[in-house]
């Protein structure tokens, strides 16, 4: 795990949770080590926290942009720092050419990330990015390593945009349902 110091203690309390094989530093060293690097930055200061990382830590690796633009200035629900012509994740993949951004996780709460079995029923995950190797790879780790059964790839980053514009309205169900222990599943003839 990465965070701006490597004397962050939150970072340190979850090391200590998660046994021998974690570990945290600095934002750049994490990268480095890493063979994904997820960014789970909120919005407003992913940009920053990847400029911290550096250019060179990000380097050919997958970038999973897990964060989105939201801008809680006038209350709740939020609205989107950048949408409809731009994404966040287009912004990080313009500013981090040599990275592999893939979009996901965007969509849903943490647990049904790593769990999608919380659910009683398959739900559908919505990636995208630029690079289709990229995107194959974190497909193999979405299905063998969490679980994943439904993974829909929207294509280019680009995508991105209507992934980040779909925040609002889950926000607008976590109010509602007041729980966020749900998820989208698309239904399509076939």
């Amino acid at each position: 795990m990465g965070s701006r110091n490597s004397a962050n203690e939150k970072a340190a309390e979850w090391v200590s949770r998660n046994g021998e094989r974690a570990s945290h530093d600095v934002f750049s060293e994490a990268a480095s080590f890493g063979e994904m690097v997820f960014n789970c930055i909120k919005g407003e200061g992913a940009m920053a926290a990847l400029e911290m990382t550096g250019s060179e830590a990000l380097a050919g690796k997958i970038l999973v942009d897990v964060s989105n633009p939201l801008d809680f200035s006038r209350g709740i629900p939020p609205s989107l720092l950048v949408c409809n012509t731009e994404s966040l994740g287009e912004q990080i993949q313009e500013q981090f050419p040599n990275a592999k951004v893939v979009k996901a996780f965007n969509t849903l709460t943490a647990e049904l990330m790593v769990n999608p079995g919380n659910l009683p029923e398959d739900h559908d995950l919505f990636i995208c990015g630029n690079d289709k190797a990229a995107k194959d790879r974190f497909t193999t780790f979405l299905t063998n390593e969490l679980g994943w059964k439904s993974i829909i790839d929207l294509g280019g980053i680009a995508s991105a945009r209507g992934m980040e514009m779909i925040l609002p309205l889950w926000i607008n169900l976590y109010m509602n349902f007041q729980s966020a222990n749900f998820n989208f599943k698309i239904v399509r003839q076939t």
